[in-house]
This record gives C-alpha cells, structure tokens and sequence, in this order.
C-alpha cells in the first residue's frame, strides 16, 4: 500500500507518468497507472526508449495475423459492395467481365436450388393427395360399414316393431290380377 501511495504522490507532485505492477505472494496483482496515460502507453514509450523487445514472436505473429484478417476483410467488403452494384465506375473490363461471371454462377445456383425445391414440394403435394385419397377411401369404407350395421339394427328391429303392432296378417287373393303381367 506505502508502494502504491508513494506512484501517486510521484504521479501528481512530479507531472510523471508512472505506471506499477505488483504481484503479490499469493498471486494477486495491483497496479497504479497515472490518470493522464494508459499501460499501453508507457510500455510502448518504455519499449522505444530502451530498445528491449517486450513481446516475443507469437506476439508479433498474431499481430501480423490481425493485421492480414484486416485487410482480407477490407478486400472481401470491397467486392461485396461490386456484387451489389456498389462502386464499380472504378473497375476495368476484365474485373467487370469476372465479376458478371461470378453473378452469373450465382444466379445459376440459385435457379438449381429453386428447382430443387420445387421438385420436392410438387413431390411432398403428391405424397399428401395420396394420403388424402387413401384416408378418403378408408372414411368411406368405415362409413358404409356403419350403415349396413345401423340398416341390419334398423331392420331387425323394425320386424319385430311390426310383429308386435300388426293385429292380422295379409292373404294373397287368387282373384286379384298380377300387376306385373301389365307391363
């Protein structure tokens, strides 16, 4: 803490940029950086002043790496503002030639994969008329199961409905003349 104290008072009473780092024993860490700069700073002023390399090659390669994504993306932003028609009064005859062939494969791509779609909904639409015919056939089917029982029930009990209302019972009349013989 007496540490710490004393950077500020450095800090303020001198106009010093200062910077501490402390670990502790257990592992814990403190820092103090003056107000007025960042740690950045003063170990980019420290590393230009005494000429000692802070970072180590991997640092310098992922800084190289970031540096190359940058510009990959710079150059992938530039040719999707062409392909959307954005930007190209700058281009010459073969860059608009090569990216019309590129639009061009696009659009062909696109039209492969429609058709493919399509054929896969015309082939999903018939599968669902077959099914609908099929369950049609099986509803009617059920339905005139259904009748033939209620007619069976209905006639049955109708006989026995009659049997028991009918007082008398019809004769044939020789006498009478068969009306199908007329026809």
């Amino acid at each position: 803490n007496g540490i710490m104290k004393k950077a500020k008072e450095i800090s303020v009473l001198c106009d010093a940029k200062v910077s501490l780092v402390i670990f502790a024993s257990s592992g814990k860490m403190h820092e103090y950086c003056s107000p007025s700069t960042t740690l950045v700073d003063i170990l980019d002023k420290y590393h230009k002043q005494s000429g000692k390399r802070l970072w180590d090659a991997k640092h310098e390669n992922l800084s190289n790496e970031i540096d190359r994504i940058k510009k990959e993306n710079d150059s992938m932003q530039i040719e999707l503002r062409h392909l959307k028609g954005e930007d190209i009064t700058s281009l010459h005859h073969k860059e608009l030639m090569a990216l019309e062939e590129a639009l061009e494969n696009g659009l062909s791509g696109i039209r492969e994969k429609q058709m493919e779609v399509f054929k896969m909904m015309k082939k999903n639409e018939k599968m669902l008329e077959d099914e609908n015919k099929h369950l049609n056939f099986m509803l009617h089917q059920q339905g005139m199961t259904m009748e033939s029982r209620e007619m069976e029930n209905g006639y049955h009990q109708r006989v026995h409905d009659y049997q028991h209302q009918m007082p008398f019972a019809f004769h044939v009349q020789p006498i009478q003349p068969n009306l199908q013989d007329r026809i």
